[in-house]
């Protein structure tokens, strides 16, 4: 798509930065409780898990809560797995699964 406006001396609409200058990283709305649980993660003990109740993480749903515990793990390079029940989420290092 063309500008219509380059080149006919119209004032620009919005202003310019250098790339360089932006924080290219992700903080969404829920960071420090994701940068938290990451942290506890790391420090975890072989065959525990995170339980994380649902009344402590707000208006969270299920599915948002799991897919940003799995951004800001992955990005920690943190394999997890996850549950969940009525009440609480489970998160654990992927390496200490239960055996099925």
């Amino acid at each position: 798509m063309t500008n219509n406006l380059k080149g006919k001396g119209a004032a620009a609409r919005y202003r310019q930065v250098q790339i360089s200058s932006l924080d290219k990283r992700r903080k969404g709305k829920h960071h420090e409780l994701m940068q938290g649980i990451v942290q506890e993660l790391q420090t975890l003990k072989a065959g525990a898990a995170l339980v994380i109740p649902f009344e402590d993480v707000g208006e969270i749903g299920l599915a948002n809560l799991r897919s940003a515990v799995h951004r800001a793990s992955s990005a920690a390079g943190i394999k997890i797995q996850t549950l969940a029940d009525k009440k609480n989420f489970y998160v654990w290092a992927a390496d200490d699964a239960p055996e099925r």
